[in-house]
């Protein structure tokens, strides 16, 4: 991941503050105090539900990182354990249990992506990777009973939210789905007596979850231990954020491609910019202001989508895959193409497809009429003319005009790529095969 300025360890509080991260949380005064005595140990748990996290899971996995730089020690948990529950938190209906394999090969991806997500650079303490279902997987019923269930209130839990709104609506609540955040309280008392965990932070919709943990922690220990909290990711409408055209964007390339993650955050709104800059990536506060001020000065230039994409994307896919994201980007939506990098080519290729038509077919004075047709980009040599006679064609995003067109000597960019396109949004990348 790339850096930032890293607050002090006191400071940490403040910086979350600032980026408009601190939804709910214990004691302010309290925990400001802990965080200044020195490091903590601090954990954020990821449910595999599906093999691949969302971009919703990206403020889950910065905040262990910002708390990484500044010299906290962050523990990632992958929920083995409350995976095969499903919280019921922000859901108006049950989830479907998955059976053994699925989960196990959920677990695996999530894990994979944590640990890469998290590498970061050396700085600050190493992270620690954990499973839950490596202490629950052997508890027995009447130990849990005993040494958990003992401890929490029904009406306590009657009274959480996401318990309220299902029992209130017509799906009703089963038991499994009631004895989750009795789980979740677990895990923090276990975290607390083994590694040493002294907050545990989520989105705003398991503030329940984690008030419950810090609950049982008192009463199993009598340590204060801590919990916060930070807004859902939504859009300024309200809209969750996160999702497009009703699919999930997904940190696996092979569920949402480096290009069309970049792309996602190229389309946010003006209004969002500044936030997700605070929020989903690692730039400091007087950075994002810096970007934001040149952004406003020109929102059609749209800088603060731009840095947003690049950032995010170099965060998830690498600066390398950024880079082709970036340029594929550009010269896909009318840029001139000179010093497109291959990397860029090939992600147009999976993302439009790519006709293979043999060298000699693009060489220097082929008409270029033909190709129009050969490609489909029209439907006769007549459309073709017609097309270049109304300038409507461009080749690698340089205007192309008159009926006799022809390419020439330096349309075949990196040795085999030729993008043409019709007025703003029909586009064939042509691939040269052979001698």
């Amino acid at each position: 991941m790339t850096g930032m300025p890293s607050p002090p360890a006191s400071d940490v509080l403040g910086d979350f503050e600032a980026r408009g991260l601190v939804h709910d949380s214990t004691d302010r005064r309290e925990l400001a105090r802990r965080l200044a005595e020195g490091a903590i140990s601090v954990y954020c748990g990821f449910d595999p539900t599906a093999d691949s996290l969302h971009v919703g899971h990206l403020l889950g996995i910065l905040a262990l990182r910002r708390f990484q730089l500044a010299g906290h020690r962050p523990i990632a948990l992958a929920g083995g354990a409350t995976g095969m529950i499903g919280d019921p938190s922000g859901r108006s209906e049950e989830r479907n249990l998955l059976d053994a394999e699925t989960l196990a090969t959920n677990l695996v991806a999530i894990e994979g992506q944590l640990r890469r997500l998290l590498a970061g650079d050396g700085s600050g303490p190493e992270v620690a990777f954990v499973d839950n279902a490596s202490w629950t997987g052997g508890l027995g019923l009447v130990e849990f009973l005993r040494d958990v269930g003992k401890h929490v209130s029904v009406n306590q839990m009657l009274g959480r939210e996401a318990v309220r709104a299902r029992l209130a609506g017509t799906e009703g609540l089963s038991f499994t789905e009631f004895s989750y955040v009795l789980l979740q309280a677990h895990d923090y008392v276990w975290l607390h007596q083994h590694e040493g965990c002294d907050l545990q932070v989520g989105g705003s919709d398991q503030w329940g979850n984690i008030a419950a943990g810090v609950d049982l922690v008192r009463r199993r220990t009598g340590h204060q231990v801590h919990g916060l909290t930070w807004p859902l990711l939504t859009r300024a409408d309200g809209t969750k954020f996160g999702k497009s055209a009703g699919a999930n964007v997904w940190l696996d390339s092979r569920r949402t491609s480096p290009y069309a993650f970049y792309q996602h955050w190229m389309q946010v709104d003006d209004v969002d910019v500044a936030r997700f800059l605070l929020q989903l990536t690692l730039l400091g506060t007087d950075e994002v202001d810096a970007v934001v001020a040149e952004h406003r000065q020109a929102p059609a230039r749209r800088a603060g989508q731009r840095r947003l994409a690049w950032e995010t994307t170099a965060l998830v896919h690498g600066a390398e895959a950024a880079v082709a994201a970036q340029a594929a980007s550009e010269v896909l939506f009318g840029a001139r193409s000179d010093d497109v990098p291959t990397a860029a080519y090939r992600m147009l290729e999976g993302e439009l497809g790519s006709l293979s038509l043999e060298r000699r077919r693009l060489r220097p004075g082929a008409e270029l009429d033909r190709l129009l047709v050969e490609t489909g980009l029209t439907v006769s040599l007549g459309d073709a003319r017609r097309q270049l006679a109304q300038g409507a064609v461009y080749v690698n995003g340089r205007r192309v005009q008159g009926e006799g067109a022809t390419l020439s000597g330096d349309d075949l960019r990196q040795g085999g790529w030729i993008l043409l396109r019709r007025g703003k949004r029909e586009h064939r990348l042509v691939r040269a095969v052979g001698d």
